[in-house]
């Protein structure tokens, strides 16, 4: 670990931002050289002043270097500097990569990566979509980013898991401050297929500064975004703003019109964000990036449509009254003139055969 200590002890230097950072980096290539340079090479740095240069030159290693060092090893966290070949190399083109990251799990730094990010308050529809989406990137070898939050970005990292893909979690908190709690075990599985990582120290809180933070590491180590499901003030648009301004793609998937939870997609595609329908739309877009042709998707076979056609007459009837949005079972009574108890049996039954998915409030919907 003593080698780390020079990139900790630079990044403890009060006035010396991710920015600054990197600008040294690249002047005097390691922290040790730039910890060893004198006042007058220091202020060639565009940025530096005598104050910094000072403050350069006194900083020793401190208690709190030490400190944060040992439980990176306590935990067996991993410490990727910008020097390290697993630093995705997508965020070193970013004017203010983190100096390092804190990593648990695998970055591998040599498969193509997508954010798929949104609501934290998703619909079913937007949960159902967005796992579909990455079980299909994720049969494209494509590795899925998000940020581990509730609702769409948990769907996100659960959806290319169970597509056997590769996923990895930027946290807006530190790898020892789990957030939400209720993700311990999906963070565990993600490190487990893929890797959890973050800029800030172990113990670090979710404060809320540092989501905006976290979101241009989202953006910045991938090739595009994709927001699934965001309200006008959405969180998930700064991401893509970030996104348009790091030179990236940005991508959307439509909802309902008359669902305030996406206008915030919707915006994006009146600004020119690509629409998304399907994987291909994502992956045609991408390939002269990757420098690979775009290739027709590898899924395995959906058996629902095989599922439907063996449904008799009234069950076809109530399956396709059925949207991927959710509908009231007061509503499908009235669309398919099936009295309540006989069209409760028929719910159930396509409910069990997984050809629709059941909501609080007995509100159903398709499982696309």
């Amino acid at each position: 670990m003593d080698h780390l200590i020079p990139w900790f002890v630079l990044k403890s230097v009060t006035g010396i931002g991710n920015l600054l950072f990197k600008r040294l980096i690249s002047h005097f290539g390691t922290p040790q050289t730039v910890l060893q340079a004198s006042a007058q090479e220091l202020i060639q740095v565009e940025g530096i002043t005598h104050h910094l240069t000072t403050a350069i030159q006194k900083q020793g290693i401190s208690e709190n270097v030490k400190k944060e060092l040992d439980l990176v090893n306590r935990n067996e966290y991993r410490i990727v500097t910008l020097a390290d070949s697993e630093y995705p190399s997508l965020l070193l083109q970013i004017p203010d990569p983190p100096p390092y990251l804190y990593v648990t799990g695998d970055l591998n730094n040599s498969t193509a990566k997508i954010a798929v990010v949104g609501s934290r308050h998703a619909t079913s529809y937007g949960i159902t979509t967005t796992q579909k989406l990455c079980r299909d990137l994720a049969a494209n070898g494509l590795t899925v980013v998000s940020g581990m939050a509730r609702g769409i970005d948990s769907a996100a990292h659960r959806g290319t898991i169970g597509g056997g893909g590769q996923t990895i979690a930027v946290l807006g908190s530190g790898l020892g401050r789990i957030y939400p709690a209720e993700n311990r075990k999906l963070f565990h599985e993600i490190a487990d297929n893929g890797a959890v990582i973050s800029e800030f120290p172990v113990l670090a809180k979710p404060d809320a500064h540092h989501f905006p933070m976290r979101n241009r590491i989202i953006s910045g180590m991938c090739l595009g975004t994709v927001v699934v499901e965001a309200t006008r003030k959405s969180g998930s648009l700064i991401t893509a703003r970030l996104a348009v301004e790091q030179d990236r793609e940005v991508f959307a998937v439509p909802g309902s019109v008359q669902s305030f939870k996406s206008m915030g997609t919707h915006h994006l595609i009146k600004q020119g964000a690509k629409l998304v329908e399907h994987v291909q739309d994502i992956i045609d877009e991408i390939a002269p990036i990757i420098q690979t042709p775009a290739q027709t998707i590898s899924v395995a076979p959906n058996d629902i449509k095989a599922k439907v056609n063996r449904l008799s007459t009234e069950e076809k009837r109530v399956y396709q009254a059925l949207e991927p949005y959710p509908t009231h079972i007061d509503e499908l009574a009235r669309q398919t003139s099936i009295e309540s108890g006989k069209l409760s049996s028929i719910l159930l039954k396509l409910e069990l055969d997984d050809i629709i998915k059941q909501s609080p409030g007995k509100y159903f919907s398709t499982t696309l």
